[in-house]
């Protein structure tokens, strides 16, 4: 699949050099003390636990970035399902390069595939609403870019990137403030002096900040931990005059229910902050 547009080639080269010089440092002494350097092999990654994959193409990155010369065979690609026993690809050059970089790449892979498996497993409770399934900020720090991605390669969609791209204005926001009114008044009046394109979205809590949302004419009002009665009145007030999102508390079992009241998006921190690695190993070739 295409990368999304936050996964820059100067993003994905400022994580993995972080990360790589997090891990090595002055160097990786248990490869540099047994491995002689001239010595080729291959190793290939191994799916252990069906899911579907991603982080492959991070993977070949991370390889080519610490070693150019070494190749990657790639057999499935990100967003596949897999299942046991599946060999995701085949890395052959520097012994002491696969070795530098095998828990790197597995790390990656492993959190990014858990994500992907948990948010397909989740999306696919969707197909044939309107509804789209997003995620949220609630992201590892310094590893966002990897965990939004893989809810993207599971099929979710994503929501704002960070606090720079879009104007949201929770409940923290509006208690500080004072009221929905002032509070959107004041964003729009940033937005305008500022000269920058941002959407505005305010979160509510009951039907008369939904009210007070609409009155505001913000860009998206969202439903914020309430039952599928009062969402369905929420979504019926607004009666697309801007998008809705529904938030908070959410399960899986409760998806099919909360998009059947016309809600726009569904946002799940979950996707990001509890799914499970897959367990993935990277083994040498004999």
């Amino acid at each position: 699949m295409k990368r999304p547009a936050y996964v820059t080639d100067k993003a994905l080269k400022t994580f993995i050099k972080n990360a790589l010089e997090e891990d090595i440092q002055d160097g990786d002494h248990s490869t540099l003390s047994t491995i002689p350097q001239d010595l080729v092999q291959s190793a290939k990654l191994l799916v252990k636990q069906n899911c579907i994959l991603a982080g492959v193409e991070l993977a070949e990155i991370i390889f080519k970035t610490f070693d150019k010369n070494l190749k990657v065979e790639v057999f499935i690609k990100d967003g596949t399902p897999c299942k046991f026993g599946d060999v995701a690809l085949i890395v052959t050059g520097s012994a002491r390069s696969i070795l530098s970089t095998e828990r790197f790449v597995l790390n990656c892979m492993q959190r990014m595939s858990g994500i992907a498996t948990l948010t397909h497993d989740w999306d696919s409770r969707l197909v044939g609403t309107k509804t789209k399934l997003l995620d949220t900020r609630k992201t590892t720090p310094n590893f966002r870019m990897c965990e939004k991605w893989a809810v993207a390669i599971g099929g979710g969609t994503n929501h704002r990137y960070g606090l720079y791209d879009m104007i949201m204005l929770k409940d923290n926001h509006i208690d500080y403030n004072g009221s929905i009114t002032n509070a959107v008044a004041m964003a729009k009046n940033y937005v305008k002096k500022n000269k920058k394109k941002l959407k505005i979205e305010v979160e509510t809590r009951n039907l008369e900040e939904v009210q007070e949302a609409i009155n505001a004419k913000v860009d998206r009002i969202m439903l914020d931990n309430m039952d599928v009665k009062t969402m369905k009145q929420a979504v019926k007030m607004i009666n697309g005059s801007c998008e809705s999102e529904a938030s908070g508390g959410i399960t899986r079992d409760m998806l099919k229910e909360i998009a059947s009241t016309g809600v726009t998006f569904i946002s799940v921190g979950a996707l990001t902050h509890s799914a499970e690695n897959i367990d993935l190993s990277l083994k040498a070739v004999k």
